[in-house]
């Protein structure tokens, strides 16, 4: 009799612990160095969003953590990508919640409400490199649309809440890649794809064509979307608005050529982040503006003394730019591209400049509005790769997955599902 009553007061034990648990328990995913796989913890909080969970975004606790009401698929879903967790009671959550809310503490949550819809602008013809978005889009399983010029300039751009640009050349120069690999296959096989497009749609030129797509692209933003932006894309992006009915092409690139006053005519006002640049208008130099850092730049930083380091951001205050900066480290390896870095006296003063390198006078990641939108522009290429060449090998992420470079890209993907208003506490 007294063995049965044990085993039933045993029962009753689990039941009410299992009860409780089901009521009352959290799911906590650590961003900091406990972290298994940072990138693909992105991915399970966008996963939760699309099943419809709400999605809590602590920003500075330990790296940006997330939390949600307990849920057994999400749990699941954590094992099956390797994504460390942890599974708390209700009080402890609140407690963690308590300590966060304090006025001296710089940490503050944010919720996460929707799981924005994404577009890459992004070429069909293959190109002899890769896009770090869609790597690490792909890698944390984070759905994502192609579209290019012909989707741009049909509208469907308003249909999307985010919109990814990488290494697209908006000045119709094609890369400034004439000077290198002009009798490249590949090269000439992209101005081709390029020219006809231009023709189909009723453009005389690929710059004329380039300019619409980013007319487009600057209304989506002007509208409320979100764009971000890596490598070439950042500057020739503004290039184009403020060269709006100037010719900055020699003949090579158009078939006629550029206008001798072009710079004069350039209309800072049109762009979104820089100001006061000089085109680059040699055909054989790889760089559209002195908005890139220059060339001699390698002469004093080179892969073991390139960092930039994130600012610190009050949480409660400026919860934008602190979404926009979560990491596990504050300090990230640098990295080139097309377009490395930004030239600060480049910058327009309105710009918050979020990392940079100060040694060197240089700003790596930046972020504005523009009205009701905002964008967010990174310098370099491959957060994983410091120097990639055209045709090097994809970057294998299982190799990288805390990589910090890449969790700035994730953190701009989240940004458009943050509720607007901080979380009450």
């Amino acid at each position: 009799m007294r063995e049965n009553h044990r085993f039933s007061l045993l029962i009753l034990v689990c039941c009410l612990m299992t009860g409780f648990g089901l009521r009352a328990s959290y799911l906590l995913i650590p961003m900091d160095e406990q972290q298994k796989n940072h990138l693909k913890a992105y991915g399970v909080a966008y996963q939760a969003l699309v099943e419809q969970y709400e999605v809590d975004w602590m920003l500075n606790y330990r790296g940006g953590s997330f939390a949600l009401k307990y849920s057994k698929a999400v749990e699941v879903l954590c094992k099956l990508r390797n994504v460390s967790f942890i599974v708390m009671s209700d009080a402890q959550y609140e407690g963690i919640v308590a300590d966060i809310s304090a006025p001296e503490v710089n940490q503050d949550i944010v919720k996460l409400q929707k799981a924005p819809k994404i577009a890459v602008y992004s070429p069909k013809n293959k190109l002899p490199w890769d896009d770090a978005v869609t790597l690490v889009l792909t890698y944390a399983e984070i759905p994502y649309d192609v579209v290019y010029d012909e989707e741009v300039l049909s509208g469907v751009l308003p249909l999307y809440d985010w919109l990814h640009l990488h290494h697209e050349d908006f000045t119709g120069q094609f890369g400034k890649f004439w000077g290198s690999y002009r009798n490249q296959q590949w090269y000439q096989d992209d101005v081709r794809a390029q020219q006809a497009t231009a023709e189909r749609l009723g453009y005389d030129k690929v710059s004329q064509l380039k300019l619409a797509v980013v007319k487009k692209i600057r209304d989506f933003v002007l509208g409320g979307g979100f764009m971000f932006a890596m490598c070439s894309a950042p500057d020739s992006f503004d290039i184009a608005l403020a060269a709006e009915g100037v010719d900055i092409c020699e003949s090579m690139f158009d078939g006629d050529p550029m206008d001798k006053d072009a710079q004069a005519r350039l209309d800072y006002s049109k762009c979104f982040a820089f100001e006061n640049f000089t085109i680059e208008t040699n055909p054989y130099v790889y760089e559209v503006s002195d908005i890139d850092v220059p060339l001699s730049r390698s002469n004093v930083i080179n892969e073991k003394n390139d960092l930039f380091v994130l600012f610190d951001f009050s949480a409660k205050w400026d919860w934008v730019p602190t979404m926009l900066t979560q990491n596990h480290t504050r300090i990230i390896k640098g990295f080139m591209g097309q377009t490395t870095a930004f030239v600060k006296r480049c910058i327009k003063p309105n710009v918050v400049i979020l990392g940079e390198n100060k040694s060197a006078d240089e700003a790596r990641y930046i972020h504005g509005t523009y009205g009701k939108g905002t964008w967010s522009f990174l310098g370099g290429h491959d957060p994983e790769d410091y120097r990639h060449y055209v045709g090097d090998p994809v970057t294998d992420l299982d190799l990288h997955p805390n990589s910090a470079g890449y969790r700035l890209i994730l953190n701009n993907i989240l940004f458009p599902a943050a509720k607007k208003e901080k979380r009450k506490t």
